[in-house]
C-alpha cells in the first residue's frame, strides 16, 4: 500500500536516463562503422563458427545504430530544426530502415549505405549545433 503511494507518477527517460543533453551522431558512426566491418570479415572468410558469430555482433551493433538514430530524430532535433531541414523527418526514416537492412545483410554496400546516411543526418546535425 505504501509503494503505491509512493511510486512515481511519472517516470521519464532519455539516452542514458538522464537528460544530460549531451548527443553526437558519432555514437550511431561508429556502430555503423562496425556493422559493414563486420560484413566484410564475414565475406572474407568460410568457417562456420566464425560467420555465425560475425551475424550476432553485427545484428547488435545496426540495432545500437538504429537505437543512436532513433535518440536523435526524437531528443535532439526539435521543430526549428525540421523547418529548416526538411528532409530531415525522409533522412532519419531512411537510415533507420537501412540499419534494419544491414542487420539483415550480410553485404557490406548495406552497412556502406547506412554510414552515407548517417553522414548526412552529422551535416545536418552539426549545422544546427552552429546555429
Amino acid at each position: 500500500m505504501l509503494s503505491r503511494l509512493f511510486a512515481p507518477k511519472v517516470q521519464v527517460s532519455a539516452h542514458c536516463d538522464l537528460p544530460c543533453g549531451v548527443y553526437d551522431p558519432a555514437q550511431a558512426r561508429i556502430e555503423a562503422e562496425s556493422v559493414k566491418a563486420v560484413q566484410e570479415k564475414y565475406q572474407a572468410n568460410e568457417d562456420a563458427h566464425f560467420r555465425a558469430r560475425a551475424i550476432i555482433i553485427k545484428e547488435q551493433r545496426a540495432e545500437l545504430a538504429k537505437h543512436h538514430i532513433s535518440v536523435l530524430w526524437s531528443d535532439y532535433f526539435k521543430p526549428p530544426h525540421f523547418e529548416k531541414y526538411p528532409q530531415l523527418h525522409q533522412l532519419v526514416n531512411d537510415a533507420l530502415k537501412a540499419a534494419s537492412a544491414a542487420k539483415g545483410s550480410t553485404d557490406p554496400a548495406t552497412g556502406q549505405k547506412l554510414l552515407d546516411l548517417i553522414a548526412e543526418i552529422d551535416k545536418i546535425f552539426w549545422e544546427t549545433k552552429k546555429a
